[in-house]
């Protein structure tokens, strides 16, 4: 086997795999070689090893086919946190990170507070917000076992010790819960949406994307149900698609909350809706 430079293989792979951003190639070859983007640039002369070549070929017709690259490395950035993920979870999104802001902006640093984050997967939206908020206690849920187990495993990496997991569906595993904050990334996918077939959706687990024919029905259930688990004058945050913001503040007003509100995404979309519970 021919022996490549690194600036070669790079090179190489970018006109070979033109639909894979640079970004992300490199990226490939510094999680093989566990070297950050300083290490790679200086030293891009070095030869590679055949069987590091070799790898690398195998993760690039993997991320080719669609693979979602954070899959593939087995981490994503999220909120300053770096979290591992796995196909049992989520992968954390930038959009969702409008989510965290809203509940610390909620929420005091000093202030003694109990947070709770239903459908937690990967821990992202919880991690993020304990460790902001160390005086906080924060509760994350989940139905699944493997994704909690996820979860579990990011906080150790983190040492965020202000949190606690517990498998439930939504909240039957709260009875006699209270919280004063209650965030949540459910499910919000139509059904028949085309996008469930299209790039990182097709490798994502279905059960924490669909949720109905309207994309509704989880965050219907979190509405009716989360005025029983909230202390008065707190605050439940929901995140949701592009276009169910004006539902989602309708369903919340129903329910009889007050304050109902709409944060922005940095693509100017209403990404989260919020609101006071009396």
């Amino acid at each position: 086997m021919p022996s490549f430079q690194i600036s070669h293989a790079l090179k190489q792979a970018r006109s070979r795999y033109p639909e894979i951003p640079a970004l992300e190639i490199r990226l490939l070859l510094q999680h093989l070689l566990k070297v950050d983007r300083a290490w790679l640039i200086s030293h891009e002369n070095n030869v590679l090893e055949a069987s590091i070549h070799a790898e690398f070929q195998a993760l690039l017709k993997r991320r080719s086919s669609g693979e979602p690259l954070a899959y593939i490395v087995g981490y994503r950035e999220f909120y300053g946190l770096k979290l591992k993920v796995t196909p049992d979870t989520l992968i954390p999104r930038a959009d969702t990170e409008t989510l965290v802001e809203a509940a610390l902006e909620k929420t005091g640093k000093q202030k003694c507070c109990r947070i709770l984050d239903l459908g937690t997967g990967s821990g992202a939206i919880a991690l993020a917000v304990a460790r902001h908020r160390p005086q906080a206690h924060v509760l994350a849920v989940d139905v699944s076992e493997k994704a909690l187990n996820v979860a579990y495993e990011n906080a150790q990496m983190q040492n965020i010790n202000n949190i606690t997991f517990l498998q439930s569906d939504w909240f039957d595993a709260l009875k006699g819960e209270l919280f004063d904050v209650m965030v949540s990334n459910p499910p919000y996918i139509e059904e028949n949406d085309p996008h469930l077939h299209q790039a990182d959706l097709r490798f994502e687990p279905i059960t924490a994307l669909v949720s109905g024919k309207d994309g509704l029905k989880d965050l219907q259930v979190i509405i009716d149900s989360a005025k029983d688990h909230l202390k008065p004058y707190g605050w439940l945050m929901l995140e949701h698609g592009y276009n169910q913001a004006r539902a989602v503040a309708n369903l919340m007003r129903e329910a009889g909350f007050a304050e109902v509100a709409h944060k922005y995404d940095l693509a100017g979309i209403e990404r989260v809706t919020l609101g006071q519970w009396q």
